[in-house]
């Protein structure tokens, strides 16, 4: 498939900010179960919610540019009975209004306790709202990952672990993100942070890897017979039936080399989880804000290669006709 930098920059974007509120539900979370300090906690909640629904409406501008009409757009939530992308359009404003509500009220404290037990964990009613957002969040990760999860023609994307892929390597990223951010404004918090980005970015890893392994495996179910629909033992194909170009031969090849592919590959295998795994480690121990900021921005660049790759590698069974001449 040709990638499309909008698409590129929404499914990173939005990751970044559902992996950050995944964050600080977490760490909200820990602290009601007395697991964690929890000074400052109002306001660093609160400011983290708001990062995170930048994110979001940065990953929601990115989507527009993808639109031949945007003035259309609310007609794509119409089909959620059968669409995944209707689902996903519906799914992310859902989330974005529960993070407002979260940090609007973390930032005014508007905030009750609805519970305590003997031991002294308690529920917030922040912490009520954090989890139906929580529950979006994973609404929303799934929606995104089954538009391209569920195409059965699309081999290299038709797998559980392009869904495991999209909530992994969204979520790495956003807890390096909060990783950062609480070395600033909760450093009792950082190495918490920390730890779970390094745990769940060596997940993403192993998941990434297990889905290169298997793509490279794959064998084609389509072939120059089945893509014209001629039953024909020897076919010889002399063009591409158009003599210009045309939809078919823009948007459903990249058009780039195999070496490039490659590359590419290994660009993103670094960027995304050595390089940032070593900063992380590296800003941990010495407690170093910049270095755990550049852990993050590294990987977020990794990512755009990451999510080039993945909508490149996949095959589009018209190009057996349309990409030879």
């Amino acid at each position: 498939m040709n990638p499309a930098f909008s698409v590129i920059f929404l499914t990173t974007l939005i990751g970044v900010g559902q992996g950050m509120f995944l964050a600080l539900f977490s760490g909200q979370t820990y602290s009601a179960l007395e697991l964690l300090p929890t000074s400052n906690s109002t306001q660093f909640y609160a400011l983290g919610a708001f990062i995170a629904l930048l994110f979001l409406i940065g990953g929601l501008i990115a989507s527009f540019f993808h639109l031949g009409h945007p003035e259309r757009a609310w007609r794509a939530a119409t089909q959620w009975r059968t669409s995944w992308l209707s689902r996903e359009v519906i799914a992310l404003p859902l989330m974005m209004g529960l993070v407002l509500v979260y940090a609007v009220m973390h930032y005014f404290e508007w905030d009750t306790v609805l519970f305590t037990n003997a031991k002294g964990a308690r529920l917030q009613l922040t912490l009520v709202i954090a989890t139906l957002g929580m529950l979006a969040t994973f609404t929303l990760f799934i929606c995104t990952g089954m538009i391209y999860a569920c195409l059965k023609f699309l081999q290299e994307w038709h797998s559980p672990l392009t869904v495991i892929n999209y909530i992994l390597l969204g979520t790495a990223s956003g807890f390096a993100l909060t990783t950062a951010f609480a070395s600033v404004n909760a450093p009792e918090l950082t190495r918490f942070y920390g730890i779970w980005t390094i745990i769940i970015t060596v997940a993403a890893l192993i998941s990434r890897v297990a889905s290169l392994i298997r793509n490279a495996g794959l064998k084609s179910k389509s072939t120059l017979q089945t893509a014209l629909g001629v039953r024909h033992s020897k076919i010889q194909q002399k063009s591409m039936g158009f003599m210009g170009g045309s939809v078919n031969t823009r948007d459903f090849f990249h058009h780039q080399t195999l070496k490039l592919l490659k590359s590419i590959k290994w660009i993103f295998l670094l960027t995304v989880f050595v390089i940032p795994l070593v900063l992380l480690i590296m800003g941990l121990k010495n407690q170093q804000t910049g270095t755990l900021l550049a852990a993050f921005i590294v990987q977020y660049i990794g990512l755009l290669f990451e999510r080039w790759f993945f909508f490149a590698q996949a095959n589009h069974p018209q190009n057996l006709y349309y990409q030879t001449v």
